[in-house]
């Protein structure tokens, strides 16, 4: 509740009512066996009827309602306070209506608020104590019991409910910031980290069980020069494009990434042979772009495909990917380069 100041009032109110007018029941019977006097009833009648109410729209209507609801959650436990010793410190009554006030307290997600409603809640039992005469009678009779099942029960399963569907929003949050960290903003494929942690594990089932891996590092021809020209916005359109054109063309299981600026990358679970086939029929849809909003503007793609060297890890892999895109681009541009591979010579 506490990463939702603004709306803690509206989501505490239920809770509060329902755990006072709950507590009422016990409260009511002890003090119908103790023949308790007007002025314990109206106390009742203020504490578990009116309060919860009245805290509603006391804090609503503050011009900081999160400080206002974490001051009445602090009432909340002088009143609970104030009723333990007008119990005559009834044990299972006191008990319940202890742990509730101080579950509400951990529901509510502010820091540390059940540790500083103690002292309120004790100080709260010491002076009304003090006005009674501290008189104990710690016997629950059956009465009681049954009148305290209700909370126990009730109250429990509905603070549980509460922890589960915040449990829940906060899954939900949490696959949302897994998706974005796995994702680049700006073109939906793979972030770098995200595609690298894919990569590295075909790559060891290469080394392991021999599966076919081919790498494609690539990029755009001349793309500082459309940026310069058109401006950023257009760069940005240019990039989305190639990843559009990226998952089309290539196969659904390729494992594709950004790895920053217009450099792109793709990792297959094919030989090379017919990852170059791949990547042509990439750079083919590339070049057949059109943008309507600017005529005249066309762009390719150079490319480097790479084996996996020999024993090689990522970082060995991206290198060879990376020379053989070096000579893409000083080779003339728009078209794929293949990085041979030999194994290492094995001297008798």
């Amino acid at each position: 509740m506490a990463s939702r100041p603004k709306q803690l009032p509206r989501l505490t109110y239920p809770f509060r009512v329902l755990g006072m007018g709950l507590a009422a029941l016990p409260i009511g019977v002890v003090l119908h066996d103790l023949q308790a006097g007007w002025p314990a009833w109206t106390w009742l009648a203020l504490t578990c009827g009116l309060w919860p109410h009245l805290a509603f729209l006391l804090a609503r209507h503050s011009a900081d309602p999160y400080a206002a609801e974490s001051r009445n959650f602090l009432i909340d436990s002088v009143f609970a306070g104030s009723w333990v010793p007008m119990m005559h410190f009834n044990l299972l009554p006191t008990a319940v209506l202890v742990t509730v006030v101080t579950a509400d307290k951990v529901n509510s997600g502010i820091p540390g608020l059940w540790l500083r409603a103690l002292p309120a809640m004790l100080l709260a039992t010491l002076v009304v104590g003090m006005a009674t005469g501290f008189e104990v009678d710690l016997t629950s009779r059956t009465a009681v019991i049954l009148a305290c099942l209700p909370i126990m029960a009730i109250h429990t399963l509905a603070v549980s409910a509460n922890i589960y569907r915040l449990m829940r929003r906060v899954q939900a949050q949490n696959k949302q910031l897994e998706e974005m960290n796995r994702r680049d903003g700006l073109t939906g494929v793979d972030s770098r980290s995200h595609w690298e942690d894919q990569a590295r594990r075909l790559l060891q089932r290469h080394h392991g069980v021999g599966t076919p891996a081919s790498l494609l590092l690539l990029d755009i021809d001349h793309f500082k020069s459309i940026n310069d020209r058109h401006g950023h916005g257009v760069g940005d359109d240019v990039l989305r494009a190639l990843a559009q054109r990226m998952r089309d063309a290539l196969p659904a299981d390729g494992i594709r990434g950004r790895l920053g600026g217009d450099e792109f990358v793709v990792a297959l679970a094919l030989p090379p042979e017919q990852a170059l086939v791949h990547a042509e029929h990439l750079r083919a849809a590339v070049q057949s772009l059109e943008f309507p909003d600017q005529p005249g503007l066309e762009i390719s793609i150079s490319v480097g495909l790479a084996a996996p060297p020999p024993g090689g890890n990522l970082r060995a892999w991206l290198e060879a990917a990376d020379a053989a895109l070096y000579r893409a681009k000083h080779g003339g541009r728009n078209r794929t380069e293949q990085l041979q591979t030999r194994a290492p010579r094995v001297t008798p």
